[in-house]
């Protein structure tokens, strides 16, 4: 008979179940856009800005609003806006707050990949209470899987350490 579990164990397999939750927690497709949407696009991976730019030509009265580091070489062109000055998911979702108030937007379209999306939504939730976030997440099909698996893993640490109340991970 089995007297104890170690400490350890527990703690490995919590983290892994908690990782099977994370992943199957995520939205898996694009929620359905209304043409007057604004999208919303957290820079920092090179699939996210097409997939909104591809978002965007589908929304004849929409607006998109490129969030972060990471989009200085992006022309501007009529309704696409660009914020560069914040340097993290915290600093993205403040930036998103302030357009959002600033232009009374009540609806957001959120776009950012897939594993970066559990994180962003928490956030944005969490400062724009009043706010329809919508997810629009991009997909990381075609990346080899380790490299995956890496991510993921990485945004769960991150996501984690966001729930203890570390906003700037």
């Amino acid at each position: 008979m089995i007297k104890y579990i170690p400490v350890s164990l527990v703690l490995i397999f919590g983290f892994i179940f908690g990782g099977i939750m994370f992943k199957s927690m995520t939205p898996p497709r694009c929620e359905s856009l209304m043409q007057n949407d604004n999208i919303f696009v957290l820079t920092g991976d090179a699939r996210r800005i097409p997939y909104a730019l591809k978002k965007l030509n589908d929304l004849p009265y929409g607006n998109l609003y490129i969030i972060g580091a990471g989009a200085e070489n992006i022309t501007e062109r009529p309704h696409v806006n660009i914020e560069s000055k914040s340097k993290s998911t915290y600093q993205n979702t403040l930036a998103i707050k302030k357009i959002a108030e600033e232009q009374n937007i009540k609806r957001v379209i959120i776009v950012t990949t897939e594993d970066h999306m559990n994180r962003s939504l928490y956030l944005l939730r969490e400062i724009l209470p009043e706010t329809d976030i919508v997810p629009c997440p991009a997909s990381l099909t075609g990346m080899p899987t380790p490299a995956r698996l890496k991510r993921w893993s990485i945004e769960y640490i991150k996501y984690i350490v966001t729930l203890c109340g570390i906003k700037e991970s």
